[in-house]
């Protein structure tokens, strides 16, 4: 567990990875495009390119025949607040039908409060789904020293936004990962962020949620 608070350490310095109602997308097959909206866990941050888990989406989706593009907007030591400054021009430029919004971890690191970070999953939730897009949110945990009522009610927001807002959710994103006894395995050596070989068991936690949303 020690790992998670380490996890959520997303660097504050770093590069972008990539340049309606809920549920009522009018996108298909090919039109369809997933924006993946996070910090460093997706943007490949300490990874060779091509490594992280959103590039192995679009491989698993071509694996499926699952007629979609991916397109990562990802930048290392994004917070919900930075997410939200660049939604809007990202759904103009890109028009997706899914938007995957990985961000709140760096909220926590930095002491940020938590209705601010749920004001901002909640306003890009609805801009989302406004622009005509369905959302998955990927929720985090923080470790037992942030304290058990913080912890418990960090954790709670992002199931919160998604109830109120009918989004889909997947509740602990690094689970598997981060939260298991032999957790430095699936790290790389600054202890802070997921190795390659973490990354299919981070896909595999998303996949059933957004292969949902897909059908």
């Amino acid at each position: 567990m020690a790992l998670a608070s380490l996890a959520l350490g997303t660097l504050v310095t770093g590069q972008a990875q990539a340049a309606g109602q809920p549920g009522n997308s009018k996108k298909t097959g090919k039109d369809r495009l997933i924006l993946v909206l996070g910090d460093s866990l997706s943007a490949e941050y300490g990874l060779a390119r091509g490594s992280g888990w959103v590039a192995l989406l679009q491989q698993q989706l071509e694996r499926e025949r699952i007629a979609a593009q991916v397109v990562n907007a990802s930048i290392s030591g994004d917070t919900t607040s930075g997410g939200r400054a660049r939604l809007a021009a990202l759904l103009t430029n890109h028009r997706p039908s899914h938007v995957i919004i990985e961000l709140g971890g760096n909220d926590a690191l930095r002491g940020l409060p938590l209705q601010h970070t749920q004001d901002n999953l909640a306003w890009m939730t609805q801009q989302a789904q406004a622009a005509g897009a369905q959302v998955l949110l990927l929720g985090m945990q923080v470790p037992p020293n942030y304290g058990s009522d913080y912890g418990r009610r960090f954790s709670q927001l992002f199931a919160d936004v998604a109830r109120e807002h009918k989004a889909a959710l997947v509740p602990f994103f690094l689970q598997g990962v981060a939260d298991v006894p032999q957790a430095a395995q699936w790290f790389q050596a600054d202890r802070i962020h997921p190795n390659a070989q973490a990354q299919p068991l981070m896909l595999a936690n998303v996949w059933p949620a957004l292969r949902k949303l897909l059908r």
